[in-house]
């Protein structure tokens, strides 16, 4: 409620910075395809860092099309704490924590971290199958609700169905919270640090004890 939800909203969650890569149109299209006034588009970063002029047509196109957007970066932020005023201050986990779907439109990007985060939030995920994701994300086998660069009635219809189907979401995010534990985890990157080390610490031992060349 502190943000601007109301108890029975639908929260879209679009954890990402307002710049155009992010792809924020399609996550405004989205919610107004789904036809419910209950769903919710909220921003958990910031606007400007790149200019205004994308923050002012996104605001437009929502106004367009008649979503409401909730920009909650003032309350929203790496930590908890308090604003000047005494206001709550949620940290973005607080906000993968509640969300009810992650949008992750963006037409680039690198891995993306926000991907990850809401794997391990076990949070339904629409996202754009941009290059980095074709290459180094859907090979893993992450179940999400992609679309191909634009939107269409059957990725809308699917967002549908894994929202309202508690059972079909739950098994979705708990695949892919699977897949993330084995190929994302500490333990794994711990794992891979301590063979990259162990097979330079050897390379090193065979150079040290290599003979030395004698010259005449």
């Amino acid at each position: 409620r502190e943000i601007g939800l109301q108890d029975d909203d639908v929260f879209v969650l679009q954890p990402t910075r307002v710049v155009p890569r992010k792809g924020i149109e399609h996550s405004i299209e989205l919610i107004r395809r789904l036809k419910d006034s209950r769903f919710k588009l909220v921003f958990s970063h910031g606007e400007g860092d790149e200019g205004y002029a994308y923050s002012r047509r996104v605001r437009e196109y929502a106004d367009m099309l008649g979503v409401q957007l909730i920009f909650a970066n003032d309350r929203i932020q790496y930590h908890r704490g308090r604003t000047p005023d005494g206001k709550k201050i949620y940290s973005v986990w607080d906000a993968f924590q509640h969300a009810d779907l992650v949008a992750y439109p963006s037409t680039y990007e690198g891995f993306g971290n926000a991907f990850l985060e809401a794997v391990y939030f076990k949070k339904p995920i629409f996202c754009n199958r941009y290059a980095i994701y074709r290459t180094d994300i859907e090979p893993c086998g992450f179940h999400t609700v992609c679309m191909e660069g634009f939107l269409t009635q059957d990725v809308v219809d699917e967002v549908l169905y894994v929202l309202e189907d508690e059972t079909y979401r739950r098994k979705m995010v708990e695949h892919n919270y699977e897949i993330g534990r084995q190929l994302f985890s500490y333990r794994r990157v711990e794992g891979e640090l301590r063979f990259m080390l162990e097979q330079a610490f050897s390379r090193q031992c065979q150079a040290d004890t290599a003979s030395v060349p004698r010259w005449a």
